[in-house]
C-alpha cells in the first residue's frame, strides 16, 4: 500500500455518499466539496440532506439503501446532474440488530442486515456501470472495527459488518483490473448519533471515542492510496492503515 503524498484531488470529481445527511457521511461530503468535488447525498433524512446539499451546492436524493432501485436512482442523479461518477462512499448504516434467543427481534434483524449489508451490495451493483463509464474510480464502504473483532454486545451488527469486509476483499482484486478500487473503512466507536445509546457507558469506563475528523482523514488516505480489497482500521491514537489479515492454512 502506497499513499500519494499529494493527496486526493477532488477537482472535477463527482461523489455519491449514502448516509450522507449526518455523521461521517456529512463530514466526508464537506471535505470532498471543499476539495472541489461535486457531491450527491443519498439518505432517508430529507430535511438534513436537503439543507446540506444546499450548503455544498450539491444534490440530495432520498434513498433507502435496502431498495436496489433507490440506489440506482441515486447514481442516475449523479450522472444526470454532474455528468458521471468517480467516488461512491457507501456509508449508510445502523446499529442494533437484536440478538439470538430471547433477544431475537426479526424486524430489527432485517432492518440491520438490509441497511448494513444489502445496502452496500446494492450500492456497489448500482455504482459500477457509472464508474466503468469513467474509466475507473473508487468505492469506499463503511464497515467497522466490529468486522475485525468479536462484538458480543451486538452480534448482528458484527455479522453484517464482517460480511461487508468479506465482500470488499472478494471484489477488490478483480475490480482493480478494471480501474475500480474497492476498500473498506473500519472505524471504532466514532462520535456520531449512532453512538448515542452507549456513549455514556463508554465515557464512564474511559473507553476512547474516535473523533469524526479522524475518520474523514482515513477516508481521504484511502482515496490517495493505491490498494484494493483492503480494510482500513481507524482507532484513536494510531495512524489509519490496512488491517493485515493472516493467511489461512492451505491443504497438505
Amino acid at each position: 500500500m502506497a499513499v500519494d503524498d499529494r493527496g486526493f484531488d477532488g477537482t472535477g470529481k463527482v461523489a455519491l455518499i449514502t448516509g450522507g445527511a449526518n455523521g461521517i457521511g456529512a463530514a466526508v461530503a464537506r471535505r470532498l466539496a471543499g476539495d472541489g468535488a461535486r457531491v450527491v447525498l443519498a439518505d432517508v433524512d430529507a430535511a438534513a440532506g436537503t439543507a446540506l446539499a444546499q450548503e455544498l451546492d450539491g444534490v440530495f436524493v432520498r434513498c433507502d439503501v435496502r431498495e436496489p432501485a433507490e440506489s440506482e436512482a441515486a447514481v442516475a442523479a449523479a450522472v444526470e446532474r454532474f455528468g458521471g461518477l468517480d467516488v461512491a462512499f457507501l456509508n449508510a448504516g445502523v446499529a442494533g440488530g437484536g440478538g439470538v434467543g430471547d433477544d431475537f427481534d426479526l424486524a430489527a434483524y432485517r432492518r440491520a442486515m438490509g441497511i448494513n449489508f444489502d445496502g452496500v451490495f446494492f450500492g456497489v451493483h448500482a455504482a459500477l456501470p457509472a464508474l466503468r463509464a469513467r474509466g475507473g474510480g473508487d468505492i469506499v464502504v463503511t464497515a467497522s472495527m466490529a468486522a475485525l473483532t468479536a462484538t458480543p454486545f451486538d452480534p448482528v451488527y458484527g455479522a453484517n459488518k464482517a460480511a461487508v469486509v468479506g465482500l470488499v476483499r472478494a471484489l477488490g482484486p478483480k475490480l482493480a483490473e478494471e480501474g475500480v478500487r474497492v476498500n473498506a473503512l473500519c472505524p471504532s466507536f466514532a462520535d456520531t448519533d449512532i453512538l448515542t445509546p452507549m456513549k455514556g457507558h463508554l465515557q464512564e469506563t474511559g473507553f476512547p471515542i474516535l473523533d469524526v475528523a479522524d475518520v474523514v482523514e482515513a477516508f481521504m488516505r484511502i482515496l490517495a492510496a493505491d490498494g484494493a480489497g483492503e480494510a482500513w482500521y481507524v482507532v484513536p491514537g494510531r495512524p489509519a492503515e490496512p488491517f493485515k489479515f493472516r493467511g489461512v492454512p492451505g491443504p497438505r
